[in-house]
């Protein structure tokens, strides 16, 4: 039995699992989305959302942790010049999941994590050129 154990594993150890981690949080960095599987989407949804507000505070630590974190400086970097100002005056809500359906090979779910304030900028913009 299984009593009491949260989160989710995805059939990783825990090294591997937090290796994911951030992998694809440093890929939504710097890619400004990321497609996978929906549980793995679900997985790094929480953790994202956290790495940017602890980024909103931009004090040594959090700076230091985001060091860390990332697999790159360069992802940090982005994280603090491009994605943060955005989100400023949000409290919360950083991200977003499209589900897209299933993939070819073995049906698996996939979907997309993306940013939620770049999507709104682009709809206000097609909607001053009509």
């Amino acid at each position: 039995m299984m009593h009491r154990v949260l989160g989710q594993r995805l059939k990783r150890d825990g090294d591997h699992r937090d290796a994911l981690l951030r992998n694809l949080a440093g890929s939504l960095v710097q890619y400004g989305k990321i497609e996978s599987t929906e549980t793995k989407i679900k997985f790094v949804k929480p953790f994202v959302e956290k790495l940017v507000t602890r980024a909103k505070k931009a004090d040594f630590n959090a700076v230091k942790y985001i060091k860390g974190v990332l697999p790159t400086t360069e992802q940090g970097k982005k994280l603090f010049s491009e994605v943060v100002p955005r989100f400023l005056e949000t409290p919360g809500g950083y991200t977003r999941i499209v589900k897209l359906g299933r993939r070819v090979g073995d049906s698996a779910p996939m979907a997309r994590l993306e940013w939620s304030k770049e999507i709104e900028v682009v709809k206000k913009a097609e909607k001053k050129d009509e």
